[in-house]
């Protein structure tokens, strides 16, 4: 089983909203984890667009600030990213990822969930 597995990905027109999820259930899910989600679009490196951490501070990158939000269900163990006014360079595939707060590198992983995004 994947450490963390992503759902909510698909098709959506330019300006229209999806919600990403990332249950996390393969790793030490302790308070002191910080978690990420990632994009990867065809032809560019694997980039972070928003990061969370143990005290709900979130970051963004800036082809996204204003349009994503992340968020983290803490009792359920759940991340989540709404993102609106999608645009068709937001087409990519998402990842989640978790690190222990404290360090930069991200060790746990989910499969990846596409997101695309029509003119």
């Amino acid at each position: 089983q994947a450490p963390l597995v992503e759902s909510g990905g698909g098709s959506v027109q330019a300006g229209g909203s999806l919600r990403l999820s990332c249950s996390a259930s393969g790793y030490p899910s302790k308070w002191n984890y910080c978690h990420g989600w990632f994009r990867q679009r065809p032809g560019y490196e694997r980039e972070e667009v928003a990061g969370i951490d143990n005290a709900q501070s979130a970051t963004y990158a800036k082809s996204v600030r204003g349009r994503f939000t992340i968020s983290k269900d803490y009792p359920k163990n759940i991340l989540y990213l709404q993102m609106n006014n999608l645009k068709s360079e937001d087409t990519a595939v998402y990842y989640c990822a978790a690190r222990r707060c404290g360090e930069t590198t991200y060790n746990w992983w989910g499969q990846g969930t596409q997101v695309t995004v029509s003119p």
